[in-house]
């Protein structure tokens, strides 16, 4: 179903509703379970029109520069050896009293063995730190530095949509608050707010010192400011499936990296929400955000913040039918860099990338995205405060 948002005479309202977002959530049936539904959210269009975006950052990331001194290096990354794994959703016998949104998905079946080769992965998300030495050795801008374009936004409007005041089309980013009990949760524009000025160096919107978030994960970047920033290193983003086999850490039919534990057991294992989201946090785990990286134990492959804190992008387009499709195929794929195109049911004109690993919001009333097989996906344009990367290298 696609949310229905009442516009208000507010214009940031109206530009959330009819620009940035078009936000909606759809329901897959499980083919696994008799009622489970995949209840997610995309965001599927662009305020600065995606014609505009694919040319201009990809031909800026065709211009980048690899660091010699970067590319070189593996400091910082862990060696995953390759090997065989069976993707997709899992039930545990222990977890099936659990509500609905906390279990596996329907975009997360069916089950497929795959076989990924020796690779390196970042032992943590990077950080604002690490990002900005790559923006002062670049001079590289982000998405959501840009002022919104009218002229590539009013395509994607209704004809005789006036044109809002420049003062309010001035760059931004979207930003998370909590809400009043009363208020409809599944309204995410009630929790999302475009606040402007907000961007990687201001993911809140209120940082008074950059210094004080070097080592939070960096937010605010879209998939290409992901991109861009993997050309400066020589590296790049995982595919989902490496992504999956890395956060499973070797262990095979569990859950969550750690195993089939639940994440309100009281024994933290990473950054998700406690409380009732998106009314209350109670930071029983010590954050109501995002957390420094490191904050908590590394999975058995020594990743940190691989289940939690911030989604992270993959590489791979994002499609329901994927997963049967690879199946179908083989009885085992290897390596697979995800579908040739986007394909979502309810919006055939949107194009979303899938992320991964869950994040600081996560909840088993909303997204449990801290599962192993949990899949979302964001158009490659998203800039969020919950939304970061980590980078890979092959052997």
């Amino acid at each position: 179903m696609a949310f229905s948002l009442k516009i208000k005479s507010n214009v940031i309202h109206i530009l959330f509703f009819l620009g940035l977002t078009f936000i909606s959530c759809h329901p897959h049936k499980n083919s696994e379970t008799t009622s489970n539904e995949n209840h997610s959210c995309s965001l599927t269009d662009s305020l600065l029109g995606k014609d505009f975006l694919e040319k201009n950052f990809m031909d800026a990331i065709k211009l980048i520069k690899p660091s010699a001194k970067k590319s070189s290096s593996k400091t910082g990354m862990v060696f995953i050896k390759g090997g065989k794994f069976q993707m997709g959703g899992d039930f545990p016998k222990e977890n099936n009293e659990m509500p609905e949104t906390a279990l596996p998905q329907g975009d997360e079946f069916p089950k497929h063995l795959v076989q990924v080769d020796d690779f390196y992965m970042d032992e943590h998300e990077v950080t604002i730190g690490q990002y900005m030495e790559f923006i002062n050795a670049t001079n590289y801008k982000t998405v959501a530095e840009y002022d919104i374009n009218w002229e590539e936004l009013k395509k994607q409007l209704p004809e005789g949509t006036p044109k809002p005041s420049d003062e309010q089309l001035k760059a931004g980013a979207l930003v998370f608050h909590l809400v009043d009990d009363k208020v409809d949760k599944n309204n995410l524009s009630n929790w999302w707010v475009f606040t402007q000025g907000a961007f990687w160096k201001n993911p809140d919107g209120n940082t008074v010192s950059i210094n004080e978030i070097k080592n939070l994960p960096v937010t605010q970047v879209s998939w290409y400011d992901a991109m861009a920033y993997a050309k400066w290193m020589g590296k790049r983003l995982p595919t989902e499936a490496e992504y999956e086999y890395a956060m499973r850490g070797g262990r095979n039919g569990t859950m969550y990296p750690w195993g089939n534990e639940t994440v309100d057991s009281g024994n933290w294992k990473g950054n998700f929400l406690q409380g009732d989201f998106p009314y209350t946090n109670t930071a029983l785990d010590g954050f109501e955000n995002i957390a420094p990286v490191k904050s908590f134990p590394p999975n058995d492959y020594g990743l940190y913040d691989i289940s939690g804190n911030v989604w992270e992008w993959t590489n791979d387009w994002y499609s329901p039918y994927y997963y049967n499709e690879l199946k179908n195929a083989s009885k085992i794929t290897y390596n697979p860099q995800g579908p040739e195109e986007s394909i979502e049911i309810n919006n055939p004109n949107a194009t979303n990338k899938v992320v991964r690993g869950g994040s600081f919001l996560c909840h088993d009333n909303w997204c449990s995205g801290y599962r192993n097989s949990r899949r979302m996906r964001l158009s490659p344009d998203t800039g969020m405060q919950h939304i970061g990367f980590r980078l890979v290298k092959d052997e």
